[in-house]
């Protein structure tokens, strides 16, 4: 048998991989940010907030951006999720030993916002609208 150490596989971390920029990847990817930044609003007290259109559009403009600016999002996306997905587990323990997460909920939420706003003012500066800013 010829054992070539090319025939190792490696397993991931059990994380979906999406293709840098695919179709649907940028769009799957964003929309999972904002479904657990809504778990953190629901924790904040505020409820789950939904997307804009404007957000929703979001991927689909960067999908057209130069590469450095679809790049930066990528990043920042897997950036947030690094930061969130912690996070989130933390408020839901101290929340399930019954003490309040009101505080740092929303302490993550701004962190969150500020974040996404980071993200957002990537957008290709020919992209029709005005600057997406929201709370």
């Amino acid at each position: 048998m010829n054992f070539q150490p090319t025939d190792i596989s490696i397993p991931t971390a059990g994380r979906a991989q999406f293709g840098q920029a695919s179709s649907s990847g940028l769009g799957m990817k964003w929309s999972a940010l904002h479904d657990a930044a809504g778990t953190v609003a629901t924790l904040f007290g505020v409820g789950s907030k939904d997307m804009t259109a404007e957000l929703r559009s979001f991927p689909a403009i960067m999908r057209e951006a130069c590469d450095w600016r679809r790049t930066a999002v990528e990043q920042g996306i897997e950036d947030i999720s690094a930061f969130l997905e912690p996070a989130i587990s933390a408020l839901l323990a101290v929340q399930a030993r019954g003490i309040n997460a009101n505080a740092p909920a929303q302490a993550l939420w701004q962190e969150f916002v500020a974040a996404r706003n980071a993200l957002l003012a990537l957008r290709p500066p020919q992209a029709e609208g005005a600057a997406l800013r929201f709370t």
